[in-house]
C-alpha cells in the first residue's frame, strides 16, 4: 500500500486511509474516520470523527469535514456519520456536518464539485454531478438532487428540495421546494423556464425535451399530466411532485 503523508499531518490510529492516499502539511484525519484509495488530503484540512468517503476525493486547505452539527439539542457523544462518495472535489473553505440522530448520516454523492465557503449542514442528501458555487448554504434536512447547479451565495432553507437538472440562480434564497429540470431565481424566488442548456448537456433532447415543455405549462396552470407520454423523465418528475412536500412549491413567472 502506497500512502504519501507529510510529516506534520495528525492521524488517528484509529482512522483507515486506503491505498494512494496523499495526505498535505497539518491536515488532521482524527478516529473513525475511512478514507477511500486515491483521495489527495491537502494542507490544513481537518476530517473528524464519523466520517467516510470513498475514492478520488480531492479536500483542498481549510475544509472542515464531519463537524458537530450545528443544533443546540445535538449530544455530542451521539453517533452519526457523514458519508461522501467518489471523485468530488471540496474545495477551500467547505464544510459539511454529520447527522443528528442515531446512526444516520448526512449523505454526499460522486462527482461533485464544492466551490469555496460553500456548506452542507446536519442530516442533507445531495446526489450527484451537483455543484455549488462560492458560498452557497444549505439549511439542515434539505434534498438536492442529481446535475444540479446552485448558483454563487443561494441560500436553502431546511426541509427544501431542490430536484434533479434545477439550476438556481446566484443569490436567490429558497424556502420552498424547486421542481426538477428548471430554472429559478428572483426575489421571490419563481421557476421560469426550463434548463433547456442543462438538458441538453444531459441529452435530454427531441421528444424527451418537448414532453418536459408540455409538463411545465401544464403544471403552470395547474393541469394534470396524464396525459402526456410517460417518459424517463416524466415518471422522474410525477414521482417528484407525488412526494409530500414539507415545505411547498416555489410558484412560476408568467412569460
Amino acid at each position: 500500500m502506497t500512502q504519501t503523508i507529510h510529516p506534520s499531518a495528525y492521524i488517528s490510529p484509529d482512522a483507515k486511509i486506503g491505498d494512494n492516499v496523499t495526505i498535505g502539511a497539518f491536515a488532521v484525519i482524527e478516529r473513525d474516520v475511512e478514507i477511500g484509495s486515491n483521495c489527495t488530503i491537502q494542507a490544513h484540512a481537518v476530517i473528524q470523527p464519523f466520517t467516510k468517503m470513498g475514492c478520488g476525493n480531492v479536500v483542498h486547505p481549510q475544509v472542515v469535514l464531519g463537524d458537530l452539527p450545528q443544533d443546540i439539542h445535538f449530544n455530542a457523544q451521539t453517533v452519526t456519520w457523514l458519508e461522501i462518495g467518489d471523485n468530488n472535489v471540496f474545495r477551500e473553505g467547505f464544510t459539511a456536518h454529520r447527522a443528528t440522530k442515531e446512526n444516520s448520516a448526512t449523505r454526499i454523492g460522486s462527482d461533485c464539485y464544492f466551490m469555496n465557503n460553500s456548506h452542507v449542514a446536519h442530516d442533507c442528501s445531495v446526489g450527484n454531478k451537483t455543484i455549488f458555487a462560492n458560498n452557497v448554504a444549505i439549511g439542515g434536512h434539505v434534498e438536492i438532487g442529481n446535475n444540479v447547479f446552485m448558483g454563487g451565495a443561494v441560500v436553502v432553507h431546511q426541509f427544501c428540495r431542490v430536484g434533479s437538472f434545477a439550476i438556481v440562480q446566484g443569490t436567490t434564497g429558497l424556502n420552498m421546494d424547486v421542481i426538477p429540470f428548471t430554472l429559478i431565481g428572483g426575489r421571490p424566488a419563481r421557476h421560469y423556464r426550463l434548463n433547456s442548456v442543462g438538458l441538453r448537456r444531459a441529452g435530454i433532447t427531441g421528444e424527451r425535451y418537448d414532453v418536459l415543455s408540455k409538463a411545465f405549462r401544464l403544471l403552470r396552470t395547474h393541469k394534470s399530466l396524464d396525459e402526456l407520454p410517460e417518459t424517463e423523465e416524466l415518471k422522474q418528475l410525477k414521482a417528484w411532485l407525488a412526494f409530500k412536500s414539507k415545505r411547498g412549491t416555489h410558484g412560476f413567472i408568467e412569460i
